[in-house]
């Protein structure tokens, strides 16, 4: 058995470990581990990833080395966007069908660079911080499961439980001061941000500081950069490729997305997820690029796919998304819906457009390429009714075409 779950599984592999790879963030509680770390005499290698959250490299630097860690930064953006974000769009990847799925999409993909490092580094441990209450623990820990690591890894925080308040005392006697001001847990990466516990852990009475959010805050300079409030989205093959006509790569686009939409207040959710033994914790978050994306790519391939196939894909993006919030990302049920989606997206080509008002998202055309939608029902209806009384081929073919009785006797027809 490799998973620790505890500070005092902690001591018991730093004592038999030499190097160990802490994955970091910059946040409460992987600065506290790294506190813990330094308090054993192992080498740490503090592994940050960038998803595109832009993440504060200097900050990261500064309390790595305060802690004497060596940081590694990886870049993930273009994977991630690649392989989580585009696909997440052909699985109308939302929990519950309610809000965009976030942590589910990156955890897979942090631990990937953990493991890729501790092998390279020859770390006998990965650490990571989540809790009990935080699902991020059976994702972390399935993803390095599946990825086939043979060290140790888990969360001494798993069946060691420290408060915020504590933690924070500890690293304002270290020299930390700044966490004083945290008052949630958060994650952020380019598909969307997300925040939880503090003061959103009562999902009977909360209220969302609005200096948590950052891309949702309504603003008339960014509304600006949106052509008269108005928005298309082009997509081809099921990638999103254009918005407002101007080409784009996929990571640029979510940028662009995030800041155009995100002006008009439009992308927030609040809801409530599952933890492994049932219980329900709140969750507070914004990804107006998710919204517009996942919200154009369900109308465009309603415009070009078959009814039963839509049908079952719904069913199977469900089944796609289970799989990912599970920590299952790297098995082979996902992997293989995953080739169905990609598979159906190849007809999903075209454009929507919307309207853009405060808090709204309003639909106001979609042209798709080889579409199945009816574009004047008068004439389909006289179509359908000829069709449908005609009793032979012939009764279908355009009048002018064909030729009077006595016409066609003199032709020896």
């Amino acid at each position: 058995m490799k998973k620790l779950r505890s500070v005092t599984d902690l001591d018991f592999v730093c004592e038999r470990v030499d190097h160990v790879v802490a994955l970091f963030s910059g946040g409460l509680d992987s600065t506290y581990l790294l506190k813990l770390l330094n308090d054993r005499n192992v080498a740490v290698t503090a592994v940050a990833v960038d998803l595109g959250d832009d993440p504060d490299i200097a900050t990261l630097h500064h309390v790595a080395a305060k802690f004497g860690a060596r940081l590694r930064i990886v870049d993930l953006k273009q994977l991630f966007t690649r392989e989580a974000a585009l696909p997440a769009i052909r699985a109308q990847a939302r929990y519950l069908s309610t809000f965009p799925i976030s942590s589910s999409l990156s955890r897979p993909f942090i631990a990937r660079a953990a493991v890729d490092v501790a092998e390279s580094l020859g770390c006998g441990a990965i650490f990571h911080t989540a809790t009990q209450s935080q699902n991020s623990l059976r994702r972390l820990n399935g993803a390095i499961e599946q990825l086939g690591f043979n060290g140790f890894y888990g969360s001494p925080y798993e069946y060691t439980s420290i408060s915020r308040s504590d933690k924070i005392r500890a690293l304002k006697s270290a020299g930390l001061m700044s966490f004083e001001q945290r008052i949630v847990s958060g994650d952020s990466n380019l598909w969307c941000r997300e925040f939880e516990s503090g003061v959103l852990d009562n999902p009977e009475s909360f209220s969302v500081p609005e200096n948590l959010y950052a891309w949702t805050r309504v603003d008339a300079t960014r509304q600006s950069e949106s052509t008269g409030h108005k928005l298309s989205i082009t997509f081809r093959a099921g990638e999103p490729v254009a918005v407002n006509d101007g080409a784009m790569e996929p990571l640029p686009l979510i940028k662009h997305l995030n800041n155009v939409v995100g002006a008009y207040g439009i992308g927030r959710f609040a809801g409530l997820e599952h933890l492994a033994g049932g219980e329900k914790v709140l969750e507070v978050r914004e990804a107006p690029a998710a919204l517009a994306l996942m919200d154009a790519y369900r109308h465009l391939e309603t415009a070009v796919q078959d009814y039963e196939l839509l049908r079952e894909k719904q069913a199977l993006e469900q089944l796609w998304v289970r799989e990912a919030v599970e920590g299952r990302w790297y098995g082979t049920l996902r992997a293989s819906i995953d080739e169905f989606l990609l598979r159906a997206s190849q007809d999903v080509s075209g454009k929507v457009t919307y309207d853009l008002s405060a808090c709204t998202l309003c639909l106001e055309a979609i042209q798709g390429v080889c579409p199945r939608y009816i574009r004047n029902r008068d004439e389909w209806e006289a179509q359908t009714a000829a069709t449908a009384s005609a009793r032979s081929l012939a009764d279908l073919e355009p009048e002018e075409d064909v030729l009077p009785l006595a016409t066609r006797l003199a032709m020896g027809a």
